[in-house]
């Protein structure tokens, strides 16, 4: 089993590494010489071509951004997903993704009225600690909807994201009537999703966020199996499930909220990874949790070299496509729960 895990942790690793290969060289703008040799130059000499510029500020940035974002989406869905035994549990299904988009859009068009009054630095991080804040509460309450007695029932959670994101999108749909021309340009993009905006400072604050909250969740590993078993039983087992779920709740929360205060609605991806996951190695989360960052940054990959080349020069936005992508396996994760209740 070892041996199969290692080839599999290989074989994603050859297809990221070709995925980004391949990124490096699609696009709207075609490079004039290799891209090492743009890279050789522009760390030799130091002088700022036209394609140094698109190399080094734009696309590198943007596709370490999608590969952070897929890993952490992918990590997160699969880890909330074990932690509530179904795998419908996903950060947009469950409302935390909808959460973070409605406190985005708020500072989005009241956000001007403080602006002036804080400093520098905190105007450019605002955006993403409201995201944040909306991701925590929204799962927070979702979370506190559907437990009772310690137990939290899937039907009510699953119900209960469906009525946030249901009620986010409506607040966040009269803030689209009631914004500026330019605002809505804005809220449009935390709707739709996009990795255009990406540059190195915010791949450094999302690498931060990332590495942090994935070396604590692939921690989980064990009680995440455990869980399998049932809440008392894993208790039994020496396992602190209350403050498991917590950590893992405002973890997911965390890096969510991060994502998608910079690149918006990217849905499906923390669904679809760990189902795709689970046909060869069923629930074992020790070794989903590791498995699932690597094929979820390949698929956002794949999925973002695809939104910016299939319509050149304009960009599809990344969120439409995931939506494609991860609908259909959605419906056959139903048509199997379906089977099983038969």
């Amino acid at each position: 089993m070892k041996k199969k895990i290692a080839v599999y942790k290989v074989s994603f690793f050859i297809i990221l590494l070709v995925a980004l290969i391949t990124a490096l060289y699609l696009g709207a703008y075609d490079f004039n010489h290799s891209v090492f040799e743009i890279v050789r130059t522009y760390f030799k000499t130091q002088t700022h071509t036209a394609d140094s510029f698109v190399l080094i500020e734009l696309r590198i940035p943007r596709i370490l951004m999608a590969i952070l974002t897929g890993a952490a989406l992918s990590i997160c869905g699969t880890s909330l997903q074990g932690l509530f035994k179904n795998p419908l549990a996903s950060p947009d299904l469950i409302g935390i993704t909808s959460g973070a988009v409605l406190f985005a859009a708020l500072t989005i068009v009241f956000g001007s009225s403080v602006m002036h009054l804080l400093p520098p630095f905190l105007r450019y991080i605002l955006l993403s600690i409201m995201a944040f804040i909306g991701a925590l509460l929204t799962m927070w309450f979702v979370y506190k909807m559907a437990t009772s007695n310690g137990k939290t029932h899937i039907l009510i959670l699953l119900l209960s994201g469906v009525a946030i994101t249901a009620l986010t999108g409506a607040v966040t749909g009269f803030l689209t009537y009631i914004s500026t021309e330019e605002e809505l340009r804005n809220i449009t993009f935390w709707s739709l999703g996009s990795l255009a905006g990406s540059n190195w400072w915010k791949v450094c604050l999302v690498f931060i966020v990332v590495a942090l909250g994935s070396i604590r969740l692939l921690t989980k590993g064990k009680i995440l199996n455990a869980l399998m078993l049932g809440e008392k039983e894993a208790a039994h087992l020496g396992f602190d499930i209350e403050k498991t779920k917590r950590e893992i709740i405002i973890i997911a929360s965390l890096m969510v909220g991060c994502v998608v205060a910079f690149n918006g609605t990217i849905g499906f991806v923390g669904l679809v990874v760990p189902y795709i996951l689970r046909f060869v190695f069923n629930s074992n989360y020790n070794i989903l949790l590791p498995l699932s960052m690597i094929l979820g940054a390949v698929v956002l990959l794949i999925a973002d070299t695809i939104s910016r080349t299939i319509v050149i020069p304009a960009e599809l936005p990344i969120g439409i496509l995931t939506a494609i992508m991860g609908a259909p396996v959605f419906i056959s994760i139903l048509i199997n729960y379906k089977r099983k209740l038969k």
